[in-house]
C-alpha cells in the first residue's frame, strides 16, 4: 500500500523533459510509482490540474542560526524549498565554544544582518566541535538540511584574537586542515571562505578569513579532496565589480585542489549595457580551460531593499550617521527627535560620495510600510511628493513621518520597487543568464540580512514572473534550473528529480497563480527582533521525504528533513583536470 498518491498531476520531473500526466505514488519517503495505478492509498490527494515538481533546491542560505529557534526555515518551504544548504561564505556557528561564542555572534549580526538579540536570546551555543552542532538539528528540521564549514569559525577557534588581520603559522595552518578533517568527517558539506571586502566583524574588523593567504586557503581546499561528497564556495573582492586575474587564478587553484566545483557568490544580473557579468564569468573560463569547474550563482529576484530608521541597515554608512544609528532604539527615537540631530545628520548625508549618496536622495525613497495611523495611506507614495504637498524639506518630513511609527517605517529607493528586468529586451539576457552552464540560480542568503531583504521569493517569481507572465523560460527550465542543476553540483543522492526510487521532495503548485507576495516585516525573532517576510501565492503543498510540511501556505509542524552529511548523503562531484 502506499503511502500517499497524488493523483491527476502535471509532473515536471526535473531533468528538463516535457512536462507529463501521471500519478505520484510514494511510501517510505520515495517515490515508488509513476503513472496510472490502481494501488490503494493510506492518503490519495486529487491534483488535477495543479504541477508536482521536484523541491527547490538554494544552496546559499544563511539558516545556521533560525533552525535553532524556527525548524521550518520560513519562509523558504512557503515558495518550495525542501533542501537548504548553510554555513555559506565563511561564516558557521561551529566549531565554536563558549570563549568564541561572543565573538561569534557579534560577527554573524554585523557580516549577515541576523539580529543581536535573535541571536543571543535564540542560539543555545551549547556545543564546540561541528559534530555536536549537527546533533543539535538532527530529527528536528522541516527541510532537508546541510551544512558548509565556515573558514572564519575555524581561523578563530584554532588562532583565537590573532586571527584578525594576522598572518597564520605553519602550526595554525596544519591546526585548521586537522580541524576541518574533523569536521567533514562529522558530515560537513565542505569549505567555505570569504575575501569580500565588505564582510567585517562586530568590531568592524575583517572577518578572520580576509587574513588567509592563498597558501592558507589552498591548504584547506586540498583537505576537502580527501572526503567524499564535498565542494566550495566562496567570495572575493571582485564578486561584486569584477574580479583580477589573481582572483580568477585562485578560484581555479582552489577547485583543481579540492578536485571539486566551487561556486561564488554572487553575479550580478546587470545591464545590456553593464560588461560586469561577462567579465565575472571569465573567471568559469579560466578555470575550465585548466580543468577546474567555478560556477556563479546569481540570484533571479528578491524582495526590494528594504530600509528604515529601526535598523539602520545601509544609511549608517552615511557620513556622521553611525553614532545615531548605533543607539538603542528608544534613544534613537529620542535623537531623531531632536532638531540639532537631524540638521547634524542631514549635513552629513549630504557630503556622502558614491554609491551610498544614492541613498540620502531622500526625496525619490518610496514608503512600503507605515505603522501609525497618521501615516495612513502613505505607502506607495515619494517623500518628494509628500514633502511638496506639506511644504516642507524632504529630510524632515522623512523625519516626521519616520518618528509617528517610532522608526519602523519601511522604505526603498524609487525605482526598487521590483526586481522584474524593465523590457523584453532585459528580460531575454537574464533568462540566457540563468541558463548559462557557469551559472547557478540561487543565492537567496535566506536567515541573513532579515530586516532589510527577503531572498526566499525567487524561486516563486521565477515560476511566476519569468515563465507564466513573460514566458522567457519553459515551466520545464525553470523547474530544471531550481531543482536538479543545483542538486547535481552538490552531489544530492536520490534528490532534485521525479524520479521512481527517489526521495520524495515535491511542490505543487499552480501554474496560473504561483508568484511571491508583498513582503511585509514582523516581530517574530527571539527577543523580539523583526525581520522581512513574503508569503506565496499558488503553492498548494510541500513535501519532504514524503511528508506535507506545507499546505495552503502554511507549516504543518512536521519535520520530516534529513541532516545531510557529506559522503552519507552526497555523491563525490569532482573536476576533470585534478591529479
Amino acid at each position: 500500500m502506499l503511502d500517499v498518491l497524488l493523483e491527476d498531476a502535471v509532473v515536471v520531473d526535473g531533468t528538463g523533459a516535457p512536462a507529463r500526466p501521471a500519478d505520484v505514488g510514494i511510501r517510505d519517503g520515495r517515490i515508488v510509482s509513476l503513472g496510472r495505478t490502481d494501488e490503494p492509498a493510506k492518503e490519495r490527494v486529487d491534483v488535477d490540474g495543479l504541477v508536482v515538481a521536484p523541491g527547490v533546491v538554494d544552496i546559499h542560505t544563511h539558516y545556521d542560526a533560525q533552525l535553532m529557534w524556527d525548524p521550518s526555515a520560513s519562509p523558504s518551504p512557503m515558495h518550495g524549498v525542501t533542501t537548504a544548504i548553510g554555513g555559506n561564505c565563511g561564516f558557521t556557528l561551529a566549531p565554536a565554544g563558549p570563549e568564541h561564542a561572543e565573538y561569534l555572534t557579534r560577527m554573524m549580526a554585523r557580516v549577515e544582518g541576523i539580529p543581536l538579540e535573535a541571536l543571543q536570546s535564540g542560539v543555545s551555543w551549547d556545543w564546540r566541535t561541528f559534530s555536536e552542532y549537527l546533533t543539535k538539528l538532527d530529527g528536528r528540521v522541516a527541510v532537508n538540511a546541510g551544512f558548509l564549514v565556515g573558514h572564519s569559525a575555524m581561523r578563530r577557534v584554532v588562532m583565537g584574537e590573532r586571527a584578525v588581520s594576522n598572518a597564520a603559522t605553519d602550526d595554525d595552518i596544519a591546526a585548521m586542515c586537522r580541524t576541518l578533517h574533523d569536521a567533514l568527517d562529522a558530515g560537513g558539506l565542505g569549505l567555505s571562505t570569504s575575501q569580500g571586502l565588505a564582510h567585517h566583524d562586530g568590531d568592524g574588523n575583517p572577518v578572520p578569513s580576509r587574513a588567509a593567504s592563498r597558501e592558507e586557503v589552498l591548504a584547506l581546499a586540498a583537505v576537502v579532496r580527501e572526503h567524499e561528497g564535498t565542494t566550495l564556495e566562496t567570495i572575493l573582492a571582485g564578486s561584486i565589480s569584477g574580479f583580477r586575474p589573481d582572483e580568477m587564478e585562485l578560484m581555479a587553484d582552489m577547485s583543481l585542489c579540492a578536485n571539486r566545483p566551487l561556486n561564488w557568490n554572487l553575479l550580478s544580473s546587470g545591464t545590456t549595457s553593464d560588461p560586469t557579468p561577462a567579465h565575472q564569468l571569465e573567471a568559469s573560463d579560466v578555470a575550465a580551460a585548466r580543468g577546474g569547474r567555478v560556477l556563479a550563482l546569481t540570484l533571479p529576484a528578491s524582495s526590494p531593499p528594504w530600509i528604515t530608521f529601526l535598523n539602520g541597515f545601509g544609511i549608517e554608512g552615511l557620513p556622521g550617521w553611525g553614532k545615531a544609528m548605533s543607539l538603542p532604539p528608544a534613544e534613537r527615537v529620542r535623537a531623531i527627535a531632536d532638531p540639532e540631530v537631524r540638521r547634524e545628520l542631514a549635513a552629513g548625508a549630504a557630503s556622502a560620495v558614491g554609491l551610498i549618496a544614492g541613498l540620502a536622495r531622500w526625496d525619490r525613497l518610496v514608503i512600503l510600510e507605515t505603522f501609525s495611523a497618521q501615516n495612513e495611506g502613505l505607502v506607495g507614495r515619494r517623500i518628494g511628493d509628500i514633502a511638496q504637498e506639506r511644504g516642507g524639506d524632504p529630510f524632515e518630513v522623512l523625519c516626521q513621518i519616520a518618528l509617528a511609527d517610532e522608526l519602523r517605517t519601511g522604505l526603498t529607493p524609487a525605482g526598487r520597487l521590483s526586481s522584474e528586468p524593465p523590457d523584453r529586451e532585459e528580460w531575454a539576457r537574464q533568462a540566457a543568464l540563468w541558463k548559462d552552464p557557469r551559472v547557478i540560480v540561487g543565492g537567496s542568503d535566506a536567515g541573513a540580512h532579515v530586516a532589510m531583504m527577503c531572498g526566499a521569493i525567487y524561486s516563486t517569481f521565477m515560476l511566476g514572473e519569468a515563465v507564466r507572465d513573460r514566458q522567457t523560460l519553459t515551466l520545464e527550465e525553470a523547474v530544471h534550473l531550481l531543482s536538479d542543476v543545483p542538486a547535481r553540483v552538490y552531489g544530492l543522492r536520490g534528490r532534485g528529480r521525479i524520479a521512481e526510487g527517489w526521495y520524495a521532495d515535491l511542490i505543487v503548485f499552480d501554474p496560473e497563480r504561483i508568484a511571491p507576495g508583498q513582503a511585509s516585516s514582523r516581530a517574530d525573532l527571539p527577543g523580539g527582533a523583526t525581520r522581512l517576510y513574503a508569503d506565496a501565492e499558488g503553492i498548494e503543498r510541500v513535501l519532504v521525504n514524503g511528508v506535507e510540511i506545507v499546505r495552503d501556505g502554511s507549516w504543518t509542524g512536521a519535520t520530516p528533513g534529513t541532516l545531510l552529511r557529506s559522503g552519507a548523503h552526497t555523491d563525490t562531484v569532482t573536476v576533470p583536470g585534478a591529479r
